[in-house]
Order: C-alpha cells, then structure tokens, then sequence
C-alpha cells in the first residue's frame, strides 16, 4: 500500500510535534502491512524538515515551497496538498490535525475524489484492513472506521501517536511546481496580546460564567457592566481559561449578555470538554447538559445561590452558597 505523510513546517522551516505524531502513525502501520512510505511537505522552505525526519524510511520525498506557501492560506494550502497527493499516488494519506491542515483536509479530499475522516485518534491494522477510531458525541462514545474507498484522507489527533523515532540527515527532496490561484495577498499577522487571551489551555483553573451573570439581580436591574468588569478582573489576576454556559453564549450572541464571549467559550454537551485541574463554576446550576463538560476537570468548586442545585447532588467538591458579584468582587481585591 502507498502511504502518504502530508503535512506542512512550521515557521522556523521544521516540523512540529503534530506532525511527528502524525508521521509516527503512519509509519506504525508498517508494522502489519505492506508499504511504501512517501513524505509530502509544504512551506516556505520544506529541505529542513527533510533533513529531520530523513532517517524515517520513506522511498521518497515530494515539497512544494515558496514564499506564496509559507502562511497559512486555503487556496495555496489545498493547490499544494493536491498537487503532492497526486504525485505521489497515493492510497492512505495521513495528515496532522492542526487547524493549518484541518481548513483544507476536506477540499483536498473532493479535489482528489477522496474519502476523509478527521480527527482520528486511532490508525491500525486488522485482519489485512486499516482501522481508525476516533470520538463521537463530544467524546462519549469512540467508532471504529473501516473505508474500502481509495485514496482514503485522514487527520489524527495530538497526543495519540508515539512520535516517529527517525535520525537525521540529508533528504533528496523532489520539489514540485505549484502555481495556487489565489484571491488573497497575506501582508502579515496581528495578533492580540497573551493577556488579552480569554480561552488558556494550559491554563491550571478553568472560569465558567453561567447565565445568572446576565439575569436581574437583587435590585432587580441587570449589572451588565458589573459582571464584565468582575469577570474580566478574575481572569486578569489568576490567568484561568474562561468557559460559559449554552444559554449565557446566546445572550451574548444576542447582545443581552457579556460581549467578550461567543461559541468557542461553550462547555457542556453542546460544547467543549476542557481539561484543567481546577474548575470554578458561576451562577450556573449545574445540570447534566453542562456537568458533562467538566468531566475531565480533576477538582470542581461551584458558586449559587441555590443550596438544592445540581452541583450540590455530588457533582462538585465545594458549593459555596453565596452571592457570585461578591464572591468574585472579594477575591479580586484579595489578588490585588
């Protein structure tokens, strides 16, 4: 079977950890099928990344660079994609799943009249046929894929493959031709400062705000302004992630609510499932739909008013029954 390892370097002209993964697993299944291992890369420049996995195996190696390829871009992304994928003539390609590969994994796939799947965290061999698993309904239930239909696409997930363990060296690379039609010029990149991040992986503490942000308040007015402020400080001092719930997402889509938060803030059921060691949740009650969401969270504290809400049925270590505005409003001051 003729595999193809696709993926792009990063800025420095190397290969990251992504697409080490993503080489190791297809390398690994070697191991019980027959292959031939052929390694596309784009970029700017595409000989450094060669050279650094050229002890890996591969009977060949395909490039396209240029100055037109070294951001990331659909239209220069997917021509080179295609054009590599061709080349090489390939059954089964293998890509990183970072968010560079997963914008144009599906128009490479229909330019290819390929069958994709995405986000696999599983690629192996059996009974002669290649076998993927991936999740399914935000990580409740995992499937086995099996795909008669050739070439076959495929990402797969961080943090699921061994790394490929190849020596370095010097790659004959064979670098193709690629002329992308493009609607775009790429003048650079603006990106906001580290403190003006709301949403922190690797942050120690997740923050979830929950709708009572938005709702009236003792006086029977809604404090808006006052929960931005309170929530915003919060983030400020301790550099947590900030999560919301579904329904406090919609007001502020709605512009009711808080204007920093859209869709990618959502945890829950029909959102994300962070995974931080510390969980704070506030002004939210705690049902099933948006529990399920912090079940890979390792210590979960809640703030409501509501003694008989759902964190208080065992779903979170501590409650504290309190008024959520003067329990930020004090921690804030005591982190000054």
């Amino acid at each position: 079977m003729n595999v193809l390892f696709l993926a792009h370097t990063d800025e420095g002209g190397s290969l990251g950890a992504a697409a080490m993964e993503a080489l190791g697993a297809a390398k690994g299944l070697g191991g019980s099928l027959p292959i031939e291992l052929t390694v596309g890369l784009y970029g700017a420049e595409v000989q450094a990344a060669a050279d650094q996995i050229a002890g890996c195996g591969a009977v060949k190696f395909l490039g396209v660079a240029g100055a037109e390829f070294a951001s990331a871009r659909y239209g220069s992304d997917a021509s080179a994609c295609e054009a590599l994928a061709k080349a090489a003539g390939a059954e089964l390609i293998v890509m990183p799943a970072t968010s560079r590969a997963s914008r144009v994994a599906a128009g490479v796939a229909m330019r290819l009249g390929a069958a994709v799947d995405t986000r696999l965290t599983g690629l192996v061999v059996e009974g002669g046929k290649i076998v993927a698993t991936r999740w399914f309904y935000r990580q409740r239930m995992v499937g086995k894929i099996e795909r008669d239909a050739r070439p076959w696409l495929v990402t797969v997930d961080t943090g699921c493959f061994a790394p490929v363990a190849a020596a370095p060296g010097t790659a004959s690379v064979e670098l193709l031709r690629v002329a992308p039609v493009t609607r775009t010029v790429v003048t650079g990149i603006n990106s906001p400062a580290a403190d003006a991040q709301t949403i922190r992986p690797e942050a120690k503490m997740l923050l979830v705000a929950g709708a009572g942000w938005g709702k009236s308040q003792a006086d029977g007015q809604k404090h808006l302004d006052e929960a931005s402020s309170l929530i915003l400080g919060l983030l400020h001092a301790t550099q947590c992630s900030l999560g919301s719930s579904k329904s406090l997402v919609d007001q502020s889509g709605e512009g009711a609510a808080l204007p920093f938060l859209t869709h990618m803030h959502q945890v829950g059921q029909t959102g994300s499932t962070p995974r931080h060691q510390k969980g704070l949740s506030t002004c939210c009650h705690g049902e099933e739909p948006h529990v399920v969401g912090w079940r890979f969270i390792n210590e979960r504290r809640a703030i409501n008013l509501d003694a008989s809400c759902g964190w208080a049925q065992g779903k979170a270590d501590v409650l504290y029954v309190a008024d959520a505005f003067a329990v930020v409003d004090k921690v804030v001051e005591l982190l000054r």
